[in-house]
């Protein structure tokens, strides 16, 4: 079901760290970091801050920490303002700003800060423990062998090779080397990433994404907020946020919740994936790209493969897909990474991204999903930016 809300909601501000590794930072460092920036880029003041909602998926895992979100406002000197604190896996950010939204667009708030942050660089050689509760991981089925499974799959049913796969690695980490916010600031050969040590076949180290640590933020506000603003807001044509279908029996190369939330966002946003100009997804293993080229409708099913092969996804492709240089180069703090994609996205359509800029984007989409449960993602969320303020 898609509604449209009383009133229309502006990313005003965005802020982020860069990527990698913070040892010697704390969650609250770095949030505040992210969340300053932000603030001074929407040109408000701290006092104008009506509420906040913060993203960590892993603080309480590996930090040990809660409270993370009134940490950061104590700091901050944001006092007496509701302040909640989101915990929804890799979707954690995305569903921050999804909250933040829906409170500026059904009238609760005029400006509303949401951030996201998490730690997740861990010692060589070990598993992040997130999601070993279920029972599947005590199997032994943790994301690398789940997308592997995906990848057979893909590769079974459809034709795609190890080489096309690959090249989205290469495609993010040639986008990583133009974002000085990311992990990695190296190009990768085809080689490179097909030589890499095997973690789960047919993905090697350089097909999945890397533990980081890094936060990231935005300010949602209303339109009577913007005349006080800097400039530079872009509306929110669409939030979509859903959890998974669960199917057992699903087809393990397409996701369906992704499917309905894109087609719900389109038809919020009064588009279709013809009209989105750049997009931002969440390529946590090269497989996961090649798939949400399908599920979003920017090619058909099957032909995602091919259709990396062919360039259309590069920055100056068809359809520039992660000109950060996405979860792969740019780095997956799970916390933050789904408002990484909107520091990113809201940059391209300011048309101030530099080296990476798109060519005159209008119209930008966000994808990220977190969790897994019963063959499915736990949580899909779906964003669409748009540069028009009509």
């Amino acid at each position: 079901m898609t509604w449209q809300p009383p009133r229309p909601a502006f990313v005003s501000g965005v802020g982020m760290t860069d990527f990698g590794k913070h040892e010697n930072r704390t969650l609250t460092d770095l949030a505040c970091e992210a969340s300053i920036k932000a603030i001074v880029d929407a040109g408000v003041l701290p006092s104008d801050i009506e509420a906040a909602y913060c993203g960590s998926a892993l603080a309480g895992i590996l930090q040990r920490d809660s409270g993370v979100g009134q940490s950061v406002l104590m700091e901050l000197g944001i006092t007496r303002v509701p302040v909640i604190n989101v915990e929804n896996a890799c979707a954690t950010g995305a569903t921050a700003l999804h909250l933040a939204w829906r409170d500026v667009a059904y009238g609760i708030h005029d400006v509303v800060l949401a951030f996201g942050v998490d730690k997740a660089v861990m010692p060589k050689g070990t598993v992040l423990a997130a999601g070993t509760a279920t029972f599947e991981a005590q199997l032994g089925d943790i994301f690398p062998g789940t997308f592997a499974l995906i990848a057979q799959r893909h590769m079974s049913q459809y034709g795609t090779t190890a080489e096309q796969m690959a090249l989205v690695s290469v495609k993010n980490h040639d986008n990583g080397v133009l974002n000085p916010y990311a992990q990695f600031n190296k190009p990768m050969t085809l080689d490179d990433v097909l030589n890499s040590p095997m973690i789960a076949e047919p993905l090697t180290l350089f097909s999945c994404c890397p533990n980081s640590d890094g936060a990231a933020a935005a300010v949602v506000c209303s339109r009577d907020w913007l005349e006080r603003t800097m400039g530079g807001a872009v509306r929110i044509g669409a939030s979509v946020l859903a959890s998974g279908d669960y199917d057992p029996k699903r087809d393990m190369t397409y996701w369906e919740s992704e499917a309905f939330c894109a087609q719900q966002a389109y038809k919020a946003a009064g588009i279709s994936a013809l009209d989105v100009d750049v997009v931002e997804v969440h390529d946590a293993f090269t497989i996961s790209e090649i798939v949400h080229c399908e599920t979003l409708g920017f090619c058909k099913r099957g032909d995602g493969g091919a259709f990396t092969e062919s360039g259309a996804t590069g920055i100056h492709g068809q359809i520039p897909i992660n000109p950060s240089g996405g979860l792969l180069a740019r780095g997956h703090p799970p916390g933050a990474s789904g408002l990484a994609q909107i520091f990113e996205l809201t940059t391209q359509l300011r048309g101030t991204a530099d080296a990476r800029q798109v060519k005159a984007p209008s119209v930008a989409l966000a994808q990220i999903m977190g969790g897994s449960k019963a063959n499915d993602a736990q949580a899909c969320a779906v964003h669409i930016l748009m540069k028009d303020l009509d």
